[in-house]
């Protein structure tokens, strides 16, 4: 009996037997450089990708420090001499004019200091409320106004009569129309006038408080003098 044994292909192994002989061709250089290139191209790219990392890192502009709060000056920002503002209303009323010596706007507070101070607010029904002072301090839009050194505020009643209020200090809310005073004051309207430690004037709700000893002064009306008859004249003598 016969056996038949087959045995896999082997892969042929190159087997070297020295050196190349010197007539050997050689591999051109450019050749023998793209071969180099090929083989360190991955570790030229790592240095040059590192390379630029490292160049925007040091380039990058840096977070800006929070810049310290600036300080706001007490010293006048502004000042005004012989002036006179006007405040109008969205539909273009005038509601506000301020006149003085001088105006000097303070931007620490958004105050505003004038001196001989004339003040006229213009309610909507027409009314016209006065403030006069030698000093007057308010705010930026002229709706608060304290009244320093012969101050007066004189305001429309709705009676017709003017109501006047005088006072060293008198501190006035222009558009809810109130008058305050820690001070004694004297109010007068018409033949009367009171003198009190202090007040508060509340316009809209048609009120009036005197605060501390009070006295009034109620001068009378005076009294239409009577029309003086006139004598009859004698009837005339008829002739017969």
């Amino acid at each position: 009996m016969s056996v038949e044994l087959h045995l896999p292909d082997l892969p042929e192994v190159p087997i070297s037997l020295g050196p190349a002989p010197a007539g050997a061709p050689r591999v051109p250089w450019h050749l023998r450089l793209r071969d180099a290139l090929s083989s360190y191209l991955p570790l030229l790219l790592m240095a040059l990708l590192a390379s630029a990392t490292w160049w925007l890192v040091k380039n990058a502009p840096r977070p800006q420090t929070t810049p310290e709060a600036r300080v706001v000056s007490s010293e006048p920002d502004y000042t005004m001499s012989q002036f006179a503002l006007e405040r109008f209303d969205a539909s273009g009323r005038l509601k506000l004019r301020i006149e003085g010596a001088r105006l000097r706007h303070f931007p620490d507070t958004d105050r505003i200091e004038i001196d001989d101070a004339q003040i006229r607010a213009y309610a909507p029904d027409g009314r016209v409320t006065l403030a006069t002072a030698k000093r007057a301090l308010g705010n930026g839009d002229g709706s608060e106004v304290q009244l320093l050194g012969g101050a007066e505020v004189t305001a429309q009643d709705v009676s017709g009569v003017p109501l006047i209020m005088r006072s060293e200090f008198l501190h006035a809310f222009l558009v809810t129309e109130r008058v305050q005073s820690h001070l004694p004051v004297l109010v007068r309207q018409g033949t009367t006038e009171l003198r009190a430690a202090g007040l508060l004037y509340d316009h809209v709700a048609g009120r009036l408080d005197l605060k501390g000893p009070t006295r009034a002064v109620l001068q009378p009306r005076a009294q239409p003098r009577p029309v003086a008859a006139k004598p009859a004249a004698k009837p005339a003598a008829v002739a017969r």
